[in-house]
């Protein structure tokens, strides 16, 4: 914890130095996410927190900037995550989440949020939290308090009665409900407009059980097909997208007809299902690296037996439907359900993505030019272009040769102000 601590003081003070400057990333190798390719020995004219100009190196006549050498270096757009809870914790699974308040988690969310930003996240989709958490997280950030990454917040997610989205653990007398918990067409469509009214910026709901809810099975759906599309249409009629939690084929289906965003998790969708996500345009946002955590660290972290039992099953089914996803030409977006595993370590999931079909290029592209168009700001972020906010990160190999590249990486900067340089300079 005190590590974490002086990681994140450290980031705070490297940005509280860097800002408010016109600078030069000199003589770096860009990664170009939309060709696939690498343009060698190009520099990035970077001014009030948007990319100026990008060129050869030494010909964007820059001289009134500070200069960052980046020789040997890859530059990327900041990478993004499209699922993450980062008020969560990944030591803290089944009945130990009962000793976790709102407070408590809020200020774990600090420390991860400074976490994900240092490993090169710098935007993401956060997609439940407890009590709004997540959009006090998200203004903590914006207005400078503490470092993170920009954060697209859901607030509390919506959930049947009994289902994932519902706190489960308790007997009946404890009168435990989660917030975002409502039944019937109206009474959905009142926790959109409440979520919207506390701050949310997308809507996420529970379209069928989970793998880490007690109680719940893995195929069954969750809210009608009429709930579902008074979620949706209310969200969208307020502006916001919707994202649903789904992982049996009827709840997918079902929540693909409603007229859903995107799709988390997506771990037994069928092909007539995915024929009709592609051509809808949903996004499919399938967290293929967590099994390994869930699996392997999972019962130490207090995962409950049936969720480990659902898990084995479920995994690996994930994982083939993600490689039929990418043969049927799928949206992928790269969301990884960090805060289930341990924050900061989201690029485990691009190799992962290339072992199930994809090339370094596409799982690139997924988490930068993909993530950017779900989030509905293609024209802000997710590659190195004139007029994009100034996100951006290096590693000292390359990721198109090698993803894993993205492990490590040795520079963070989100809108125009370095977060972190490891490059040794």
């Amino acid at each position: 914890m005190l590590r974490s601590f002086l990681a994140a003081a450290s980031l705070f003070a490297l940005s509280a130095a860097a800002s408010a400057e016109t600078l030069l990333l000199a003589g770096g190798h860009i990664v170009d996410v939309e060709r696939g390719v690498v343009m060698k020995d190009h520099d990035v004219l970077v001014e009030d927190g948007r990319i100026k100009a990008v060129g050869r190196a030494g010909t964007l006549g820059a001289p009134g900037a500070a200069r960052i050498d980046m020789a040997g270096a890859w530059l990327l757009p900041g990478l993004s995550d499209s699922h993450v809870h980062l008020t969560s914790r990944a030591d803290l699974h089944g009945f130990r989440r009962l000793t976790v308040s709102i407070p408590r988690a809020a200020i774990s969310g600090v420390a991860n949020a400074a976490t994900t930003l240092r490993a090169g996240f710098t935007t993401v989709r956060n997609l439940g939290a407890p009590g709004f958490t997540d959009v006090d997280l998200k203004s903590a950030i914006d207005s400078g308090e503490v470092p993170g990454p920009r954060i697209i917040p859901a607030g509390q997610s919506i959930g049947i009665t009994g289902g994932h989205c519902d706190s489960n653990l308790m007997p009946y007398e404890a009168h435990d409900t989660s917030g975002g918990v409502a039944d019937g067409p109206w009474a959905v469509r009142q926790k959109v407009r409440e979520n919207k009214k506390y701050g949310a910026e997308v809507i996420k709901f529970c379209g069928t059980g989970g793998v880490l809810s007690k109680g719940t099975t893995i195929g069954a759906q969750q809210f009608t097909l009429e709930e579902m599309q008074a979620i949706v249409s209310e969200a969208h009629e307020l502006g916001l997208k919707v994202a649903v939690h789904a992982h049996g084929a009827k709840g997918i289906a079902t929540a693909i007809e409603a007229g859903v965003d995107s799709v988390e998790h997506a771990s037994l969708i069928t092909d007539q299902s995915l024929k009709d996500a592609v051509k809808k345009g949903i996004f499919l946002s399938m967290d293929i690296y967590v099994s390994d955590f869930i699996l392997g660290e999972g019962e130490a972290a207090g995962i409950l037996p049936e969720s480990l039992e659902k898990e084995k099953t479920v995994g690996k089914a994930q994982r083939e439907r993600f490689q039929a996803a990418v043969k049927a030409g799928a949206k992928l977006a790269f969301g990884t359900d960090a805060g289930v595993y341990t924050h900061g370590l989201n690029a485990r999931q691009f190799a992962f993505m290339v072992q199930w079909g994809m090339t370094p290029a596409e799982a690139i592209r997924a988490a930068t030019m993909g993530n950017a168009e779900l989030f509905g700001l293609k024209d802000d972020i997710g590659s190195l272009t004139a007029g994009k906010r100034a996100d951006i990160i290096a590693v000292d190999g390359d990721p198109l040769a090698d993803v894993r590249q993205l492990e490590d990486v040795d520079f963070v900067m989100k809108d125009g102000v370095v977060f972190y340089d490891g490059l040794g300079k």
